[in-house]
């Protein structure tokens, strides 16, 4: 039995749809996130996909978008919903689900490095759980502040990596997330 579980969180078609959609990063991502997926499963890890969802637009179930990005292979993940908030966790089953399942791991994946992931991992770590941050099987977005100034993709994951690592979350790569568990986050 594992006491790791993956998630991959919002890893969804919708994200294609936005103007600022980066195909010349995406692939990379893409391979990635993958890779992080097939080694789970070796693992035999629980996999957790996580689907953003809201009442309009392009995130609407109903637009048909709100499904796996197409080049993402995963049959069957052991949970599956669509949460409405950003961190996976509020309005969820996924807090009961890592309980039930004993997991006392969490390895965080998937899209918008410094919005959905980064606050679910920051929210798992507060609920007591070992915090795995794979910022490479992260995918972000270029991003304008309010100064006028672009931070490109990896900034923002720059960023995202110095704020976690060690305060909420061990920030590692695939190979360390896949060779052993997470130390404990500072306080």
């Amino acid at each position: 039995m594992t006491d790791t579980a993956l998630i991959v969180i919002d890893a969804q078609e919708s994200f294609r749809q936005r103007a600022n959609w980066e195909e010349v990063d995406s692939p990379t991502y893409l391979k990635k996130q993958q890779a992080l997926i097939d080694g789970g499963l070796k693992k035999g890890w629980k996999i957790v996909r996580v689907f953003h969802a809201e009442a309009d637009g392009i995130f609407s179930p109903a637009s048909g978008f709100v499904r796996p990005l197409a080049e993402l292979k995963l049959d069957r993940p052991d949970l599956e919903f669509f949460k409405l908030r950003h961190s996976a966790f509020v309005g969820s089953p996924l807090e009961v689900f890592l309980i039930e399942n004993g997991i006392r791991r969490l390895v965080v994946s998937g899209i918008r490095t410094e919005q959905c992931c980064e606050t679910t991992a920051r929210h798992g770590s507060d609920l007591g759980w070992q915090v795995d941050y794979v910022t490479e099987a992260t995918h972000t977005m270029p991003l304008t502040d309010a100064s006028g100034k672009t931070w490109t993709a990896d900034e923002i994951k720059a960023r995202t990596a110095a704020v976690l690592d060690g305060r909420f979350a061990r920030v590692c790569t695939i190979s360390e997330a896949l060779g052993g568990a997470a130390r404990a986050a500072a306080a």
